[in-house]
């Protein structure tokens, strides 16, 4: 494989965020399968244009360490329709916050590998996560745990934020989100099947929660609450109902109707 000369400088800023670094984009390829299996490598900045890289499938695939809690898996995601590769609990997690951001209109894992030169060697790095923008711009992301990045990704993170800068994408070094948050949404995401749809619920609801109400009195009013309960949670993964996510949820939580949904009813 052929690998291209680069320079490298800038920092890490504090947290999880990444500052781009002085970078030769130019000299940075992609490195990548096409649907059928057969690998490229061409320059980033051309493919990043061209390459619809959610339809690609991974570089590689995710080892399976004996021993550890969570092993590599799949995430029905209900924003591409298909199954999704992860392979950490804190993947998963950031998998599943981006498959209910109404921004992101696809998702994949590791469809592409980032490979340079460095201090005369040659460098490679496939970030985790690609999520595709309804504006048409990707978004890169890694995901990293309680204690930060390594040394080693803080390093290789650099050089991938200004390649994603170059070509107007973005790229994130996601931590831990709030654990209330993801209590939250990993509850919704149990209804997000669109088995659980609102479908002849849909207007009843609209007009139930145009103005902001505990969800209970909304659903009691309704009628059956077996029959109701998913078409509410489904909308609310959906971001057709709108409740706090950085409080607990309960039956008396205050859900609204969004905005442009209330208005097209």
């Amino acid at each position: 494989m052929e690998h291209r000369e680069v320079g490298v400088a800038g920092e890490v800023t504090g947290g999880c965020g990444v500052s781009a670094a002085t970078v030769d984009v130019s000299r940075v390829d992609a490195c990548f399968r096409d649907p059928l299996g057969q690998r490229h490598q061409v320059s980033w900045l051309e493919a990043a244009q061209d390459v619809v890289f959610e339809d690609c499938p991974m570089t590689r695939p995710f080892p399976v360490r004996y021993g550890r809690r969570v092993a590599p898996g799949w995430w029905w995601s209900s924003t591409s329709g298909r199954l999704v590769a992860y392979g950490s609990g804190v993947m998963r997690t950031q998998l599943m916050l981006l498959d209910r951001d109404p921004a992101v209109v696809a998702l994949t894992c590791r469809p592409v590998e980032l490979v340079w030169r460095e201090g005369g060697r040659g460098v490679g790095h496939a970030p985790q996560l690609m999520a595709r923008l309804k504006d048409g711009r990707g978004l890169l992301v890694d995901c990293v745990g309680r204690s930060g990045p390594s040394a080693r990704l803080a390093e290789r993170a650099r050089v991938v934020a200004a390649a994603a800068e170059a070509v107007g994408w973005g790229y994130r070094l996601a931590g831990p989100p709030d654990p209330v948050l993801v209590a939250n949404v990993r509850w919704l995401a149990g209804y997000r099947h669109p088995r659980h749809s609102a479908g002849q619920w849909i207007s009843a609801l609209m007009a139930a929660f145009g103005s902001p109400r505990p969800a209970v009195e909304a659903v009691r009013e309704l009628g059956d609450p077996i029959a109701i309960w998913p078409a509410v949670f489904h909308a609310l993964w959906s971001d057709v109902l709108r409740v706090r996510l950085d409080e607990p949820l309960h039956e008396r939580v205050i859900v609204s109707a969004t905005r442009q949904e209330a208005s097209a009813t």
